[in-house]
């Protein structure tokens, strides 16, 4: 494919060459031979003394690199690093290496295996002494969070060489061979390492391994190599250097933790030879060494029927005080295979009394077959406690928490309903660990429940009546806590027939305050209800128009700090910025606004230093580093230089009013160099709203499955992108209503605007809206369609594969805002399906369904493409193998761009039309010619 794509770009290049004789211009378009070396900055850190800061330039296509920053000035790079990491003192850095680009090509091309494949390396730079360290094949590494300075390496073990003994008769030999496949994943090395120092030591045939937060202990599991079923679980002490040996026998260890100080190890354990095996947990205190049965505790309230999960979760809790671990029935005894394969009967049974659908119970087969229950063992108390079963499969745990409670969740009652209701119910439960009582505080309830760290009140959102709500452990009392504050908590742009969901919360204050949000401001909330609730930000978010929201700096803080960072967005301007909050004064400050959109911004842990991106529509979202205050800011990195040397573009803020009176806003894109004198083709693209994005970068990249508004641009389009708002049961014409009229609005406004070459191009509800409008209108001269649904009536009933859901949902209280079931209003299904009016298109429809969608199923893109085919309409299906529903394949992805260009230059510009369009591709010819060149 890529030599395809790049025969192509001589095509372009020879238009280009046309246009620049014809029409000079200082910069050039852009070309479809401009992707692989457009760069993203990625995996951005910041190191605890803030002095250091790391991050990834990386081409679409080829080798990156790592650049490492001290103190705002370039100090070091790394030939294809990623992911770095710093170590608690700031000494050093450390990141893997990925193999190059073209060697990892190759292979491919040679046919070799994934698992055969050049692994990636680790590399270490200490930053004092300017050592390198390197080691190849790498597994996993894990660096300690606080107080030392080691890590933990796991490497792949080279493979040993085969040598021959002709003293051994066959039978011994296949059994040596059956040995060491068994043994193949498990010979890994572990290397434990303090780079400042120089001290390491390392063990062989390591399966797992855990690192202590605090650096001070590692524990690991090594499988021996005279046996393969014989395993050690040992730890090493990275301060006093020594190894102890905690169990050396034989059976099988599987899963192994480590509690954040070192002190405490538990792995899991089994003596069973069979395939599916029951493991027991054991639990040492490094104090006295000794291994103890979880299951065999002298307080257990745990079924002798039930044992532990090799697939569960295996931590501790902050002080080490708890041990939570995934409990499952007792596995049953395998019985021997007596049938062949053809005797064997493959068969789905649905029943209407099943709780799910059997696709989306397939879907979650693998899940359900690994899911586990937690249990919770106190080492002090020697006391184990089953908390979850098949009714409370979620428990949420806070490893901070200084009380014994904790919220636990039951979906099992409302299953049923996902097939026709959007939102997702669950009873919420109080569950005391210690004991494992329940106690049911919440039936029905939706999202947005929060425990208060004191653990004294539950907050909720009940989307019944749009409040928030508090439960009162202390008294067993529920209160509605909003119910006399005069705004909404609600999104008051929820367009869809169902109930709507709440703006959410900032968190709670040390005093067990609760922060909320509505549209625009940020309310404190007494739970107790002796004070009343507060305006934090003094209605400034609202007499703005701007949405305050909290940005949480510290990962480790449980309670809201007194003076908060909030990240503010413009609705109307669309400008966007941060501020400070002091929240005992209420005092707000600017800190930085304008018109850019901000992302990922990251505070050192020690020091008041934060990193973040600022992006707009010309800018790339580079690095930046500054103060709190973001005055002064140090640009980091310069990703994409050769971006001056192409047309780009500018995007610009529009508002008319629709056909049923909506006041709505746009974005409309021109070229860099703009001419109002001369007249240009427009698409239109649109995906409910996106005027949000006027300040978005839109990197030059081949396509998923839409345009990319920067080329198109670059290359003499407008590009207008209508906001859209629906009204319950006419999605269809609530899409014609605004878009139709937006057009018509920038028409009429725009005398630049060729309004004789109109295009139009969504993906997905913007493929359906695309399909629908152009059964009502021929403004538009050409129409791209992405996985459009065309019949309402027969997607209504359907499955939605790629989850297993039934997609009547979608349409009765989802995006589809029918808000009835087929046979309440099958007049709007039918109203509202493009289908149904295919006899009116007379604009060439270009369509893309993909035959692995998950979303939306293929036949929707078929049935239209079939109409209309019938109806000598112009029309084209795209159709990627095995491909989703937005392509994920580069090659895919390129060939997309191209056609669908190929697509709107013919019909908007007068270009040739290539041989895709014109005669096709026959089967016979799939994957030998493609149909890209043109006639001329």
């Amino acid at each position: 494919m890529k030599s395809l794509f790049k025969s192509f770009s001589i095509v372009f290049t020879f238009l280009l060459f046309i246009t620049i004789q014809l029409f000079p211009q200082s910069k050039k378009p852009l070309d479809h031979t401009v992707y692989d070396d457009w760069a993203a900055v990625k995996n951005e850190t910041i190191s605890n003394n803030g002095e250091y800061v790391a991050f990834e330039v990386n081409p679409q296509k080829g080798d990156g690199e790592l650049m490492l920053f001290r103190n705002a000035t370039a100090f070091d790079h790394f030939q294809r690093g990623y992911k770095a990491a710093f170590p608690p003192h700031s000494n050093f850095v450390v990141y893997k290496i990925k193999p190059q680009f073209d060697t990892i090509r190759a292979k491919k091309l040679e046919k070799v295996k994934k698992d055969k494949l050049p692994k990636d390396s680790l590399g270490i730079f200490v930053f004092e002494s300017q050592v390198r360290i390197k080691y190849p094949k790498l597994k996993a590494f894990k660096v300690a969070e606080k107080e030392a300075d080691w890590l933990a390496i796991l490497l792949e073990m080279p493979e040993p060489k085969e040598v021959e003994n002709d003293t051994i008769n066959d039978e011994e030999k296949s059994d040596k061979q059956k040995k060491k496949k068994g043994k193949k994943d498990k010979e890994q090395l572990l290397v434990l390492l303090n780079p400042v120092t120089g001290d390491s030591v390392s063990f062989e045939n390591v399966t797992k391994f855990a690192l202590a937060k605090n650096g001070l202990s590692c524990a690991f599991i090594q499988i021996k190599k005279d046996s393969i079923d014989s395993v050690m679980v040992s730890v090493f002490d990275t301060k006093k250097r020594i190894v102890k040996n905690l169990l050396d026998t034989e059976g099988y260890a599987e899963n192994i933790a480590i509690d954040e100080h070192g002190r405490q190890i538990v792995y899991t354990f089994s003596t069973d030879t069979a395939k599916v095996k029951a493991y027991d947990l054991f639990y040492v205190n490094l104090k006295n060494d000794r291994p103890q049965s979880v299951l065999n505790a002298d307080e257990k309230k745990i079924s002798d029927d039930w044992t532990v999960s090799e697939n569960g979760k295996i931590y501790f809790d902050e002080k080490g005080n708890e041990l939570y671990f995934g409990v499952i029935p007792r596995p049953e005894t395998e019985s021997k295979d007596t049938l062949t394969d053809d005797e064997k009967v493959s068969l789905d049974i649905w029943n209407w009394k099943d709780p799910i659908l059997q696709p989306h119970q397939l879907k979650e087969v693998k899940e359900e077959k690994k899911r586990s229950y937690m249990a919770v063992f106190f080492p002090e108390k020697n006391r184990t406690i089953q908390l979850g079963d098949e009714n409370l499969k979620r428990i949420r745990i806070d490893t901070k928490a200084e009380g014994n409670l904790s919220l636990a969740f039951n979906e099992n009652p409302y299953r049923k309903l996902l097939s026709w209701e959007s939102s997702r119910y669950q009873d919420v439960y109080i569950i005391d660990r210690e004991t494992g009582v329940r106690n049911l505080i919440l039936e029905k309830a939706t999202s947005s429940v929060s425990f208060s760290p004191e653990q004294n009140f539950v907050a909720w959102y009940n989307i019944a009546d749009s409040s928030w709500n508090v439960y009162n452990l202390n008294t067993s009392l529920s209160t509605t806590v909003t119910s006399d504050i005069g705004f909404n908590f609600y999104n008051e742009w929820n367009d869809v027939p169902d109930e709507a969901y709440p703006y959410g919360m900032a968190g709670w204050t040390e005093n067990e305050k609760l922060v909320i949000y509505d549209r625009f401001d940020l309310w404190l909330i007494d739970p107790s209800r002796k004070e009343k609730a507060k305006m934090l930000t003094a209605g400034e978010g609202r007499k703005n128009n701007m949405k305050l929201r909290y940005k949480k700096l510290d990962k480790k803080e449980r309670y809201l700090p007194s003076t908060i960072m909030l990240s503010a967005f413009n609705e109307v301007n669309k400008q966007a910025g941060y501020f400070s909050l002091d929240m005992k004064n209420k005092d707000l400050t600017k800190l930085v606004l304008g018109d850019f959109y901000y992302r990922k911004i990251l505070k050192a842990e020690e020091v008041d230093q934060l990193i973040w991106k600022r992006e707009s529509f010309v800018n790339y979202p580079n690095l930046y580093v500054s103060g709190m205050d973001f005055s002064d800011p140090v640009q980091l990195s310069d990703a994409n230089p050769q971006q001056a040397d192409y047309n780009w573009g500018t995007t610009e803020l529009v508002e008319w009013v629709s056909f049923n009176g909506d006041s709505l806003q746009g974005i409309l894109v021109k070229p860099e160099n703009f001419d109002p004198n001369k007249k240009y083709p427009m698409l239109v693209y649109f995906y409910e709203r996106s005027s949000s994005r006027l300040n978005v970068y839109y990197t030059p990249k081949p396509i998923r499955s839409v345009i990319n508004w920067t080329y198109y641009a670059s290359n003499g389009y407008l590009v207008f992108i209508p906001d859209i708002v629906y009204r319950t049961g006419y999605p269809g014409p609530s899409g014609y209503d605004c878009v139709v009229s937006g057009t018509q609005a920038m028409c009429e406004r725009y005398a630049f605007i060729d309004r004789n070459n109109l295009g139009i191009q969504g993906q997905s509800w913007g493929g359906y809206q695309t399909a629908y409008i152009i059964t009502q209108t021929d403004l538009y001269k050409a129409a791209m369609a992405g996985a459009p649904v065309s019949n309402m009536t027969s997607a209504y009933g359907g499955i939605r594969w790629g989850t297993g859901l039934s997609r009547a949902f979608q349409y009765e209280e989802g995006q589809s805002r029918i808000g009835a079931t087929l046979w309440e209003r099958r007049d709007l299904y039918i109203l509202n399906s493009p289908l149904f009016f295919a006899d009116q298109i007379n604009t060439p429809l270009l369509m893309m369904h993909n035959d692995t969608d998950g979303a939306v199923p293929w036949y929707q893109g078929i049935e239209f493409f079939n109409a209309l085919r019938r109806l000598e309409k112009p029309v084209w299906l795209l159709v990627y193998n095995k491909a989703p529903h937005n392509l994920k394949r580069r090659a895919d992805m390129e060939d997309l761009t191209i056609r669908m260009q190929q697509f709107f230059d013919f019909y908007l510009k007068g270009a040739a039309e290539p041989v895709w369009m014109k005669t096709g591709v026959p089967a016979v010819e799939k994957g030998k010619e493609f149909g890209l060149e043109t006639d001329n």
